[in-house]
Parts: structure tokens; sequence; C-alpha cells
């Protein structure tokens, strides 16, 4: 796929964001919006931008991987907030903008003078989304709120993880995707209402609440049974078979078999359909019972076979399991390809560039990824020339001064 920019319409296309966020929390939420079509205009410090441009473990020429993604679809100016001038620029994006996203510590926007009362003057339709660690309001509001903080008081650090070992992370910035995810949802809400009212309304979205919505019956367990939730590594606790299993050829396979009819699909697969009627693993009350020894059980058959002829078999036999993937599984997937779920474009400095496409997909209006993450001021002349109609003395001098 070309990293040109077409005309084709996409769902959002009317929607133009401002965000003003940094890292990941704010801008992933412009990322998803971008995503299908909306203009998204990122604001950026003129001395050194996004941090998220120097973030990543891999950095070939010393260019970060992550920065073409979650800035992708996006047009960058520069504007320095913390001066009258750099406000004002802000405040008129603002005036002609529908929506505006930012990840700062709440009071922020006010000391700047772009408190959303303040917007509404000049612009009453305007959905002002706020991604913070702990939310607008609340004891806990002014703290410093990370990813990692929201994840383990939403609860999702808990219980992940091995049962012998200390929480584990999961290995991707998750309470700041999902914060950002709601913030998203939100925001759409927000424009959809705005229609019947004509007015907008802010997005509160913490990076601790949006956790706690995925922790799905973990409180009345609580609650209600008096249960605790506990790390549990590989397995679901009495659900069973439900494990990561071993294979001749050093391959991990997770196999999904604890429906009652799929565990007979399994023990067909496996040519043992007496296991299916014994009364160990007849139900899936049963089985959860005795997970540990059906695991085991199961674990010496896979062991006899190499992955690609046990999934064969699973697979013929309609029994859920696949390998554990990493990034060159993706890469080299046939199905991956046929659902074009990888994308690549061109990027000025790295040549192609891989990334992961636009989900979920629309059958009449998907969205499309049209370019990768923008040069640092690479739009200033689009926004501030053209959109609020500034000469060029006044961007000159605003360049000389320092302000974007």
């Amino acid at each position: 796929m070309s990293s040109e920019e077409t005309h084709e319409t996409l769902p959002l296309d009317d929607v133009r964001v401002v965000e003003l966020g940094q890292l990941l929390a704010g801008p992933f939420c412009g990322q998803l919006l971008g995503d299908f079509g909306a203009e998204v205009i990122k604001v950026e410090d003129p001395a050194s931008g996004d941090p998220m441009r120097q973030w990543g473990r891999e950095k070939p020429h010393g260019r970060s991987l992550w920065w073409p993604v979650v800035a992708r679809n996006k047009k960058s100016v520069t504007a320095d907030l913390r001066t009258a001038e750099g406000q004002d620029l802000v405040r008129r994006m603002l005036e002609k903008a529908d929506v505006l996203i930012e990840n700062f510590r709440p009071g922020t926007l006010e000391r700047w003078g772009l408190a959303p009362e303040r917007l509404w003057e000049t612009n009453p339709r305007l959905v002002v989304t706020r991604v913070t660690g702990f939310g607008q309001t609340g004891p806990y509001a002014s703290r410093a709120g990370y990813g990692s903080i929201g994840e383990a008081m939403g609860g999702i650090r808990y219980v992940t993880g091995d049962p012998d070992r200390p929480p584990a992370r999961a290995g991707i910035s998750l309470g700041d995707s999902l914060a950002a995810t709601f913030a998203c949802l939100g925001t759409l809400v927000a424009l959809h209402q705005r229609e019947r009212t004509g007015r907008g309304q802010v997005v509160d979205s913490a990076i601790y609440e949006a956790v706690l919505a995925m922790m799905e019956s973990l409180i009345p367990e609580y609650q209600v049974a008096g249960y605790q939730r506990e790390r549990t590594g590989t397995t679901l606790p009495n659900v069973a078979p439900s494990n990561v299993y071993p294979t001749a050829d050093g391959e991990m396979v997770l196999v999904a078999a604890n429906q009652d009819t799929v565990f007979r699909r399994l023990a067909a697969a496996m040519d043992r359909p007496e296991l299916a009627t014994d009364e160990r693993y007849a139900t899936h009350g049963a089985r959860g019972h005795h997970m540990a020894e059906l695991d085991e059980l199961i674990a010496r058959w896979t062991a006899t076979q190499p992955a690609d002829a046990l999934l064969e078999l699973l697979h013929e036999h309609g029994v859920p399991a696949g390998r554990i993937y990493k990034a060159a599984d993706m890469l080299t997937d046939p199905h991956f390809a046929a659902r074009e779920a990888i994308v690549r474009l061109t990027h000025p400095e790295l040549g192609e560039l891989a990334m992961h496409n636009v989900v979920p997909k629309l059958s009449e209006s998907p969205g499309r990824v049209r370019h990768v993450g923008p040069r640092l001021g690479e739009h200033n002349d689009d926004i501030y020339r053209d959109l609020l109609g500034i000469d060029d003395d006044e961007l000159s001098s605003l360049r000389s001064a320092g302000i974007i």
C-alpha cells in the first residue's frame, strides 16, 4: 500500500482534531481518529517535539520506530504553549476544530487560558477529550498518573503473571492504550450527541478506570462470593483445557477446548474418545477440578507431534488452537496477508515500513493509513498560513521568537 494521499472519502474526514497530548495516552486516541480520516493537527514543542519521537527499543538511523505508527495520518505543527503567543495560536485553531485531545495533568489547560468553558465561548460545539491517570475529579486527580500506575490500580497487574512471582507487565503500554481507546469511544459518542444538542462536552477518560472496565466480574466475585482472583500463569482457573502445550519440534501451541462439545472433538483428535465420558473430564466443572492431570495428559500427547501436524489435526477436528505469534510469524502468515492486517508504507529515511493496519474493518467506509508520522513542524505553513490566515511576516516573527 502506498503512503500517497488520495481523495477517497473517509468516514471522519469532516472532523478536525487538535491534539495537545504527548507520549501515548492522548496521541493513541488521535491515531485512532486519524485512522478513519479525521484531520488530526498535532501541536508539539518547537524545541524537541513529542518525546515519542525518541522512544522505542530499536532506533535504526537514530529514528524511533514507534513514532511513525502513533503519529500516522497526523499533521505536525509547533507552538510553545508556555507562551501567550503559543496559547493564542492554539486558541485560534480550536475555534475551527471539532475536537481537542489533551493528556496533561488536570488544571494545565486552565493555567494556559484554554479551559473548556473559555473555549466554548467562541466554539460551543468543541468536544474536549481529556485523558489522565485518575480523571479530572477526585482526591487523586492532581497526582502524576502513568499507565503502569493505572494498570496496578485498575486491577490488571495483580492478576497478570505466575502465582509464585510478583505481578507482571503485559509487555505493551496497556493502560495508556485502553484509556485512549475509551477516550476515542467517548469522543465519537460526544460528536454524535452534539448533532442533537449543538454543543460539545468534556470526555473524561482515566487510565485506572479504563483498566477497571476490562476486569470482567472481578469486583462482584469478591463482593458477593468473597473470591479474590489471583495470578494463574498460562491457565484460566477452573477452565480446562486452555493452556500452552509443547510439541515435538520445540514449538508452543495454545489449545482452548474447555467447552463440553469442543472437548469431545479434542478427545477424538487424540484418538481417546473415552476421555469425553470419563467422569473426571466429562463436564466443565470436572475438567476444572482435574485441570493439572488433564493438562499433563494433553501435554504428553502434543509433545509427540510436530507443531504443523498437530495444528492441522486440531483444525480438522474443529478444536481452537494456534501458535503464539511473534513479529516474524505475523509478517509471513497468509491470513494476515489476505485480510491486509499489516500495511506497508514508505518512510522518507527508513524506506519500506510495515505496521498494523486500521481496525475494525468497515464494509462501506473503512479507515486507511495514509502516511507515517510527520516531521516536526512539517505542516506549520499548511495550518498557520492556510487555515488561520497568518501572513509571512507574522510567521517569520513567530519563528524568530521561538514560538513555533
